[in-house]
């Protein structure tokens, strides 16, 4: 099999996560300035690649090897990282709280660690078991979910800072620069920008 450019393999990610065609090409970073129907029959194209179609195969086989867990799994075990509460592990009794933990217990893979130790008095007496429980990230877990699901605008080609004195606008696309350049000069902006131009 030939060997995959850097643009080629994360296309061929792009492709095993789900991504339409189209967008994989952009994102991958082959050029987007051209029309619509030709970054399609692009993407189409190398798509239908030997070594591109190869690489999903290879990327779908070993997603499906019982030893590493599919999606869903990852998305079940985030989501009981973000449910969980340290309510789910006390209980208490007549004289006590304690913390109870059991294969019945819910949300277990939101635990990070558990410490327990044994404190006495002054005396050497009675001692008191201490435990504490810590939980990963919940918000983290949130965010990774979000991502996974593509909540997030990817897009951070425009950045706008407002204070009382100034508005700094940061473009990074050229033409939207080019644009904005012309209306900061006051000179009357085109009403379309030919990519290939900036």
């Amino acid at each position: 099999m030939k060997k995959l450019t850097q643009k080629q393999e994360l296309f061929a990610n792009y492709i095993f996560q789900d991504m339409p065609q189209s967008e994989a090409y952009v994102k991958a970073g082959y050029s987007s300035n051209m029309l619509p129907a030709t970054i399609y029959q692009n993407a189409s194209r190398l798509a239908k690649k030997s070594n591109v179609v190869a690489r999903i195969k290879e990327l779908r086989d070993m997603a499906a090897s019982p030893g590493v867990m599919s999606v869903q799994e990852r998305k079940e075990r985030l989501s009981e990282i973000a449910r969980a509460r340290l309510t789910d592990y006390q209980e208490t009794g007549l004289d006590s709280g304690y913390i109870s933990i059991g294969k019945e217990s819910p949300n277990t893979a939101a635990i990070a660690g558990i410490e327990s130790a044994t404190k006495f008095d002054e005396n050497g007496n009675t001692g008191t078991l201490f435990t504490k429980i810590k939980l990963h990230s919940p918000t983290q877990a949130i965010d990774l979910l979000n991502k996974m699901d593509r909540l997030y605008a990817e897009s951070n080609n425009v950045q706008v800072n407002v204070d009382n004195r100034k508005i700094e606008i940061i473009v990074q696309d050229k033409g939207a620069k080019k644009l904005l350049d012309e209306i900061t000069q006051g000179v009357a902006p085109h009403t379309a920008i030919d990519p290939a131009k900036t």
